[in-house]
């Protein structure tokens, strides 16, 4: 059977947790898909100053979670969902684990999978007197918290995981790309990628510009155009975008 992804070595650098549900798609495609986490998911720094906000939960009018990531970490905190408490969630990835967890319901935008979807929802349009709590992993970027404080929001942070950088020997990966076996890379976050530079080497970096990425947002694609990949993709969300881009990709070279 003539698979449209049909030997192909397509890089997963998701953390290793993460990656099945991606494996599974390019592998139904006839892809070889070849694991490479490039981000790990650690503990927080400061789990004692978390605790606080999760015991006021119920106190909340909203929480926001913005990954699966966010989702199943924060979720996995928190003895019981609090009757009443609404939840969002930033893409359809993190939807489906909320709705996994029983979590309902969910208010969540019905294209894309970022801040600015979510925020150009209705129901966010005035937030007067509302506590929010976000559900994320350490730092990133504060556009979701900066515009609900502006639209009469208290917002404060759960910040239940963080990412930290693998302990990856290369070695074996970078073989196999010498010998031609890789011929896409996919990315689901910059700092996956700039982790990726860094665990192959100032040396290899060559091979990855020289290589088609894919990425299931414009701010990721436009990051590695910056650091140099030319062929860069900016795919639709989720691994159900990436798995169509690639598709739509490898049929016409």
């Amino acid at each position: 059977m003539n698979l449209p992804l049909s030997g192909l070595g397509v890089l997963i650098t998701r953390p290793l947790e993460q990656a099945a549900g991606l494996r599974s798609r390019l592998e139904a495609l006839g892809a070889r898909p070849v694991l490479f986490p490039t981000l790990a998911i650690l503990p927080p720094t400061d789990a004692a100053a978390l605790a606080p906000r999760l015991a006021a939960l119920a106190e909340y009018d909203l929480a926001i979670f913005i990954s699966p990531t966010a989702a199943r970490h924060g979720l996995g905190l928190i003895p019981a969902w609090p009757r009443g408490l609404r939840a969002a969630a930033v893409g359809p990835g993190t939807l489906a684990a909320l709705r996994e967890a029983g979590v309902a319901p969910v208010l969540a935008p019905s294209a894309g999978a970022d801040s600015e979807q979510l925020l150009a929802l209705p129901e966010l349009a005035d937030l007067s007197g509302r506590r929010v709590l976000i559900f994320r992993g350490e730092g990133g970027r504060e556009l979701l918290a900066e515009t609900l404080a502006a639209r009469g929001a208290e917002v404060d942070y759960a910040e239940c995981y963080r990412r930290g950088l693998p302990a990856s020997d290369p070695g074996n990966l970078l073989d196999e790309w010498r010998r031609g076996g890789i011929q896409a890379v996919t990315v689901l976050s910059s700092q996956g990628l700039d982790n990726l530079f860094t665990l192959l080497g100032a040396d290899n970096a060559e091979l990855i510009r020289a290589t088609p990425l894919f990425a299931p947002h414009t701010r990721i694609a436009e990051h590695a155009r910056a650091l140099g990949l030319s062929r860069a993709i900016a795919t639709p969300p989720g691994e159900a975008g990436l798995a169509r881009a690639l598709v739509e990709y490898f049929a016409h070279v």
